[in-house]
């Protein structure tokens, strides 16, 4: 009987120890392919901030086309001196990235949860970072000049009304969700709820004719949610509103990012994570100023009456954490791809259950495991025909550039046209 409580305990840690190994192998895969062609398609989902991991930056697709018939890898070359420090640089910025996210979401959850730092108040935590990313960013545009504003198109007054504001709304709904979140669920049961980020994200695309209704698709968003929904079913710290707040989060990020694709994207207007720092930030800390007076004011002027105020080193901290957190988007879409960004936020989801469980204690069922099981057998499938996808535009782009002839050589062509001819009556006459 003792062996058979054995078992049970640790049928969750076999899971989870497996789940890992294939994710781990899925981003290894991806990081050692040797680049050799890149496929850049300007994509700007827009900053990360308090606790959004969500969202991508300027998106580097870089797709690989790649030719090896090496079958044993005992008897495979060594790798290429610039291959192998490209493929450790890779794991370097996965890393950064990684460690900085993680660090973002746990710092906010024990800042937010009443059991840990005792200050749950989601809106004055996202303005804080806000006003503090928004006035850093400043400093990089405008003073210290470290990138550019976009200069084609030019954002205009008109342009930042009808594009940036609706945006910067969507994001202040998706960060005061998001982390309010925090206070009713744990850490590992958020993340598996942010699965269905790519349902959400492609069935917005099909309603606003963004993407096309592919039946594949479609049965692949089902089988995510039908895995999120087992791990609801299996979580033992289960709160209704806390999951209608961490689903309105995903609904109103979901919503952003396609609004970035019709709004910006389509314009021709492309911003890395500084820039739109620069431009969403103030706009976002404008809307969140009507909940905080609403609803937070009240009880801060209560909390203040009675408590000491608020840790400038742990705000501090904290806000520098999520600043850092956009210049290593930045860096690691910008010298990897955004898909290598998606299958290491895989590998960070997996590392958070894993702190969440041993260390924060939160309860991890083996119902929970298999169902975030099969979300993120879906959500794999999904990178890679994302990936096949991505390689064949960039099949297809090859084969248009070597059909259609070059100007130079068409003028040439033409040239020695006449010159043919002339030849040929001279020696008839």
């Amino acid at each position: 009987m003792a062996s058979l409580n054995v078992n049970e305990q640790s049928l969750p840690k076999l899971l989870f120890i497996a789940l890992c190994l294939c994710t781990l192998q899925q981003a290894a895969s991806l990081l050692t392919q040797p680049r050799h062609h890149s496929l850049r398609a300007a994509s700007s989902p827009g900053p990360m901030g308090a606790g959004d991991d969500t969202a991508p930056a300027k998106a580097a697709m870089e797709v690989s086309s790649v030719s090896s018939s090496s079958t044993s890898a005992s008897t495979a070359p060594l790798p290429p001196p610039s291959v192998l420090r490209s493929v450790l640089m890779s794991y370097a910025y996965v890393g950064i990235w990684i460690s900085l996210s993680f660090s973002v979401i746990v710092y906010n959850k024990y800042i937010l949860d009443p059991k840990m730092y005792g200050w749950p108040f989601p809106i004055s935590l996202t303005m804080i970072h806000m006003a503090f990313c928004a006035t850093l960013a400043a400093l990089l545009v405008r003073v210290l000049r470290v990138v550019d504003v976009p200069a084609s198109p030019p954002m205009t007054p008109r342009l930042y009304a009808a594009s940036v504001v609706p945006i910067g709304a969507l994001y202040a709904l998706s960060l005061w969700f998001s982390n309010s979140a925090y206070i009713y669920l744990s850490v590992s049961f958020i993340q598996m709820l942010k699965a269905l980020m790519p349902v959400a994200v492609y069935s917005l695309a099909v309603a606003f004719r963004t993407d096309s209704f592919r039946r594949a698709s479609m049965l692949n968003m089902l089988g995510i949610s039908a895995g999120v929904a087992v791990a609801a079913y299996g979580e033992a710290r289960f709160d209704a509103f806390g999951v209608a707040l961490q689903l309105a989060a995903v609904a109103a990020e979901a919503t952003r990012l396609v609004l970035i694709q019709i709004l910006l994207t389509s314009r021709g207007m492309s911003l890395n994570p500084i820039t739109s720092l620069y431009y969403i930030a103030p706009c976002c800390l404008a809307f969140l100023t009507v909940p905080w007076y609403a609803v937070e004011l009240p009880r801060l002027r209560a909390a203040a009456a009675s408590a000491a105020g608020p840790d400038v080193f742990v705000f501090g901290t904290n806000s520098l954490c999520a600043f850092a957190l956009n210049l290593a988007v930045f860096l690691l879409v910008g010298k990897t791809s955004a898909l290598t960004m998606n299958v290491a936020g895989v590998v960070k989801d997996w590392l958070l259950i894993a702190f969440s469980w041993t260390v924060i204690k939160d309860t991890v069922t083996p119902v929970n495991l298999a169902g975030y099981g099969i979300a993120f057998l879906g959500v794999a499938y999904y990178n890679h025909a994302k990936l096949q996808g991505l390689k064949a535009k960039e099949a297809e782009r090859k084969a248009a550039a070597t059909a259609v002839p070059k100007p130079d050589d068409a003028e040439a062509a033409a040239r020695l046209l006449p010159e043919k001819d002339g030849r040929d009556g001279d020696r008839k006459n």
